[in-house]
């Protein structure tokens, strides 16, 4: 596909990593083709520090989830959607896109909208296993639909598997058969809970670890979140075993690389990540996640036999232990689920998703 003439795309995308990241991975394929990128965010997010700090123009709009708010937010919901829907407007007219990307957030709902008032092509993306409510909504205003996991909409919705867009160093790292080729002594388990950390993890995973023998410990590397960092070291301390604690993983490439086993959640990103890597894991979903998508992207994972997937309500250190030990013992298997999460990788995903958002922008 030819990529000119230059266009300009208008990326729309807040909220959660697993939102921002596969959207800033596709702005910079668009930015290396020679397009101009703008990002629509909500004021507060995460993405107006993210993106601010990058050379992509950030417009803001003030608008926020209505789950869970009390009787008030659902009253006020119309004025403030549609002052969001004001702002998004105005912004979509100053920057006048050749086409909208939405990749999830709360700023796709009113950016979406303006788009199609503005007679904007609108591709949207969905990065979860069980589509979002605003994507849904947004299915019948958009040219194109975009899916990680397929039959994520479940109805009639004509839609574009695609995968999810991840970091560019994680998808071109080397096959899990010239990483793990070799190794041996301990298990290398690394722990991650997010940007924010995870507190059944921090909590868990010391009392786990000390109930397997000392010959048997993995060598753990936790990822605990800012907040949870000298609650985390307290932990351990208290459980009488080590561990290397970092509040943040900044390379995440070398992180994978590392590691022979990782436990985690079970977002869209950090199970494409996995994938990407070529990486097994004990995935335990966030229990709260909206339509519980977390366990849905993790069966996505165990179904190919590349995770073992536990309930968070099942979670207690006899059963992380008794897991660990089992694993520690069997490097064939780690291989194996290793293999099987590399065959589920999408390295194409960022490719084919700016080819649908050319196509749509060049009518």
């Amino acid at each position: 596909m030819t990529d000119s003439p230059r266009r300009r795309f208008l990326m729309m995308a807040g909220g959660t990593g697993g939102h921002v990241f596969p959207a800033l991975a596709t702005a910079r394929a668009l930015q290396q083709r020679g397009h101009e990128v703008h990002w629509l965010g909500a004021s507060g997010g995460m993405e107006e520090r993210l993106i601010g700090d990058t050379d992509i123009p950030l417009s803001l709009i003030h608008i926020s989830g209505l789950r869970g708010k009390g009787k008030l937010a659902l009253l006020l919901a119309p004025f403030r959607l549609m002052r969001a829907l004001g702002e998004a407007y105005t912004h979509l007219r100053r920057i006048r896109p050749d086409c909208v990307v939405g990749m999830g957030g709360f700023v796709t709902g009113p950016g979406g909208i303006a788009a199609w008032l503005m007679r904007k092509p609108l591709v949207i993306h969905e990065q979860n296993a069980i589509a979002g409510m605003t994507n849904r909504w947004l299915t019948r205003f958009s040219e194109t639909v975009l899916e990680a996991f397929p039959d994520s909409f479940g109805d009639q919705t004509v839609t574009r598997c695609t995968g999810n867009p991840v970091r560019g160093e994680v998808a071109s790292m080397d096959a899990p058969e010239q990483r793990l080729a070799g190794r041996s002594g301990r298990l290398r388990v690394l722990v991650v809970g997010g940007s924010l950390g995870a507190q059944v993890f921090n909590q868990q995973l010391p009392r786990a670890l000390a109930l397997m023998p000392e010959a048997d410990r993995p060598d753990v590397r936790h990822q605990c979140g800012e907040k949870n960092l000298e609650a985390a070291r307290a932990a351990y301390d208290e459980a009488g075993v080590s561990a290397s604690i970092e509040p943040f993983i900044r390379d995440m490439a070398e992180a994978y690389g590392w590691a022979d086993l990782v436990i985690c959640r079970a977002g869209a990103l950090t199970v494409s990540e996995l994938c990407a890597a070529g990486i097994g894991a004990v995935l335990v979903p966030f229990p709260h996640a909206v339509d519980d998508h977390q366990t849905r992207n993790g069966q996505h994972m165990v179904k190919a036999g590349a995770a073992i997937l536990v309930p968070q309500p099942k979670l207690n250190p006899e059963v992380l232990a008794e897991t660990l030990k089992d694993l520690a013992t069997d490097r064939k298997r780690i291989l194996t689920m290793a293999k099987a999460a590399r065959s589920l990788a999408r390295p194409d995903a960022t490719e084919r998703v700016v080819n649908y958002c050319l196509e749509a922008a060049n009518g």
